[in-house]
């Protein structure tokens, strides 16, 4: 095969290469900013990466942020196998922290760990779920775009939450909830004290229950066949409305299951702006892991990387810097696969046919 056809086509090959020059177009704007502000590329960089990787501490942090986006990345990736944008990820995760801070509260001490874990497990992930089946209804049967609908959710369910922490869950005057019984408490991993826990294991297994159900089972070939060409997958006799519907729900679970970690594994309660703008930034890590359940797990990591090796350099360089390329990333993922494809038509002899479609056929 020659090195044209190789990254014609969609292949997990010209994956690859786009999230990588997406990467590192926000290296590279990075480094022009960091320049602005009178410092040494090479100094900062080597200071984010020593003083994040080279620290227990750190990498239990960055495992910790990567967690949450993972799940919200892995949330995202679902709802675009069937067309759908799930934006909304922000609110389903919040709908998962307040119910599994308030069912971990109102478990009774003796209740076996498993047990309790599980039922705060469930009532995250239904919580999640439930709000993203307002999203998904109201396209299947009203036509509602849910990225509208998605949006005004968010705010809906922020507003529920600090509500119910006000009025219900919150002590008198305060901002935090009575906490989990210690039963529902997930261990650390022990890396200095980090907020890392056992919730890490939680998303590697929903990464690849989601890879073998969408790739290996008959479920996942029609969901992404829904998504692909809705009125082919009608034509053949698939309900559109209702694995659309299904999909999203699931997606909306796997937000709340952010709960796992936030609560669960960290602050073992519920308080005001937990997890805040994890479900967002979910967004941009399910499009730089290129929707690929794996990738989401990789994307996750980097995209955690940065937003706490940005705290690292923070006596070097703004910290608003971080927030900054968090955002360019987003862009940079958008330019990146026309780079890719000039590349690839580059590549190509001059004179030569284009190739023929890639046999590998579409990204698992």
């Amino acid at each position: 095969m020659s090195a044209a056809r190789t990254w014609a086509g969609p292949s997990w090959r010209r994956e690859l290469a786009i999230a990588g020059v997406a990467l590192a177009l926000v290296v590279l704007l990075g480094s022009v900013l960091v320049t602005a502000f009178g410092r040494s590329p090479i100094t900062v960089w080597a200071t984010m990466v020593g003083d994040t990787l080279g620290d227990r501490y750190a990498v239990g942090q960055v495992l910790y942020r990567a967690t949450g986006l993972a799940l919200t990345g892995l949330a995202v990736a679902l709802a675009l196998d069937v067309g759908l944008f799930n934006i909304g990820v922000e609110g389903q995760m919040t709908a998962g922290v307040v119910a599994a801070a308030a069912t971990g509260a109102a478990l009774p001490a003796a209740t076996p760990a498993p047990v309790a874990v599980l039922l705060c497990t469930l009532a995250a992930a239904s919580a999640g779920g439930a709000i993203a089946a307002v999203t998904g209804a109201l396209r299947v049967w009203r036509g509602a775009h849910e990225v509208i609908t998605g949006i005004m959710l968010n705010a809906v369910v922020a507003g529920g939450a600090l509500w119910l922490g006000n009025e219900v869950l919150f002590a008198p005057g305060g901002t935090r909830s009575r906490p989990i019984v210690a039963a529902a408490e997930l261990p650390g991993l022990g890396l200095a004290g980090s907020a890392a826990s056992a919730a890490v294991l939680i998303a590697v297994a929903s990464a690849i229950t989601l890879h073998v159900v969408r790739t290996r089972t008959s479920a996942g070939l029609i969901w992404r066949a829904v998504g692909a060409s809705p009125g082919a997958a009608a034509a053949m006799g698939h309900a559109v409305g209702r694995w659309r519907l299904g999909v999203m729900i699931a997606s909306g679970a796997l937000a709340g299951l952010v709960a796992t970690s936030v609560v669960l594994g960290h602050k073992h309660a519920f308080e005001e702006g937990l997890g805040r703008g994890t479900g967002y930034l979910g967004v941009a890590v399910a499009l730089l892991g290129r929707r690929h359940p794996l990738g989401v797990l990789a994307a996750a990591l980097a995209v955690a990387f940065f937003s706490h090796g940005g705290l690292v350099v923070g006596e070097l360089v703004p910290k608003e810097l971080t927030e900054l390329l968090l955002g360019a990333l987003v862009l940079a993922i958008a330019v990146a696969p026309t780079l890719v494809g000039w590349a690839a038509e580059a590549a190509r002899a001059p004179g030569s046919t284009p190739p023929a479609a890639s046999a590998e056929g579409p990204s698992a």
